[in-house]
């Protein structure tokens, strides 16, 4: 038979969690209500990120460079954190692990190179 009375603190403790966060959510806007601070008008309602009014549709389709460029840089970050266990233990792996690094290296700057002499990264 299992003892479930063992779970009743991890219960507890997510009940008080899932409390606290409905609160911090649903407090404030009903708080607002009450005292008024909700009063929508034209210059709450304005743009405020950049200044003026929006001149296409929020929908349209984005440049595929946007992309292209976010990808890269999450391949480059990600090569980044291959690098930094590597080379906080390459004097323990030895000359093979090394040579693995630059391998792997050589065929991120081939690729790279190949980005950028494809025009991926030039903005028009």
């Amino acid at each position: 038979m299992v003892d479930l009375s063992q779970y009743l603190p991890i219960l507890i403790f997510l009940f008080i969690a899932l409390g606290l966060s409905t609160a911090f959510v649903f407090l404030p806007m009903g708080v607002s209500r009450l005292t008024g601070a909700h009063n929508p008008d034209s210059e709450k309602l304005s743009e405020y990120e950049c200044g003026f009014p929006a001149f296409e549709d929020s929908r349209s389709r984005f440049d595929v460079r946007f992309y292209l460029v976010a990808i890269l840089f999450i391949i480059f970050d990600l090569e980044v954190a291959f690098l930094f266990p590597w080379a906080v233990t390459v004097f323990d792996l030895g000359w093979e692990a090394w040579i693995a690094m630059m391998i792997f290296l050589a065929i991120l700057t081939v690729g790279f190179i190949y980005e950028w002499k494809s025009g991926a990264l030039e903005w028009e």
